[in-house]
């Protein structure tokens, strides 16, 4: 996070006070990054409010640059300035779908979560980050090279959050029930089944000093126990990632970010590993 040297932020004249400028200047006050305001609109003119609103931040010591553009939908918009800007973090108010929208269509936001290529911060609450507790969320049962960078990435991203908000990074990994009928015998006893994934978070544990206490390896699935701790904790931010399973055309950031999205009462930092990111710039260029 410390790298990134520009952050896209969605803004909105009819909210001028947005939750989402609010997590850039936090972000950008302690990484120097340059804000790019985006307005997604293509009816009204939005020029001057964003001259106004360019004007107080630059006052407020903050390098910015403003853009009102429309491409189709508000999540192909934002992609395609991310691209064109070259920003390497997306900040965006998050705002549920009604459940009866959401059965019929797919909410803008999920797609934006799918298909941009580089981190998404969705914004939900007011609440502080300043001493709060980070929440990084790993699949720590696929243990392949793609997860294990992703894995690396979640907790790393973590630390830095926690690291410029002052808080203290906990770590969540979900595991199965066990099943007398698994193959594996370790998959026969919840015992057996934790000690495998407490001994999968080891490494990340000794790199970011995170003690036993502040690791939560818990049996169920993962979108119902990712909120649980989250809430107990009162987390200010969860941090979890995608793997793509079967292709980019499917629902290639899973079901678990998705769902926890709406359910968590946290922000939420979305990340994915970067041959994913290359497929997804891919795309995007051949529109």
């Amino acid at each position: 996070m410390q790298a990134i040297r520009s952050i896209l932020v969605v803004v909105e004249p009819q909210h001028p006070e947005g939750l989402a400028l609010k997590r850039a200047k936090l972000i950008a006050g302690v990484t120097q990054s340059q804000l790019h305001l985006l307005v997604c609109d293509k009816k009204a003119d939005h020029s001057a409010w964003l001259n106004d609103l360019s004007s107080v931040l630059n006052e407020e010591g903050y390098a910015t640059s403003t853009q009102q553009a429309w491409h189709d939908n508000p999540h192909q918009t934002i992609i395609a300035v991310q691209q064109a800007e070259g920003c390497g973090l997306v900040i965006k108010q998050h705002v549920p779908d009604n459940p009866l929208k959401k059965a019929i269509l797919t909410p803008d936001d999920w797609k934006l979560l799918r298909y941009c290529p580089a981190p998404v911060l969705m914004v939900k609450t007011e609440s502080p980050w300043t001493g709060g507790n980070i929440l990084a969320a790993v699949d720590v049962g696929n243990a392949d090279g793609e997860h294990r960078t992703l894995h690396a990435g979640i907790v790393s991203n973590g630390y830095d959050i926690a690291g410029l908000a002052k808080g203290t990074l906990h770590v969540v990994t979900a595991h199965p029930t066990p099943m007398l009928s698994a193959a594996d015998p370790t998959f026969q006893l919840k015992e057996t089944i934790e000690a495998r994934y407490r001994e999968q978070c080891r490494s990340f544990q000794a790199e970011y000093d995170i003690s036993d206490e502040r690791l939560h390896v818990v049996e169920g699935p993962a979108d119902v126990m990712i909120p649980h701790i989250a809430q107990q904790l009162s987390a200010a931010v969860t941090v979890i990632g995608t793997v793509a399973r079967t292709g980019i055309s499917g629902a290639l950031i899973g079901n678990t970010a998705e769902v926890v999205l709406d359910s968590l009462e946290s922000d939420v930092l979305v990340l994915k590993p970067d041959d994913i990111i290359a497929h997804l710039e891919e795309l995007v260029a051949q529109r």
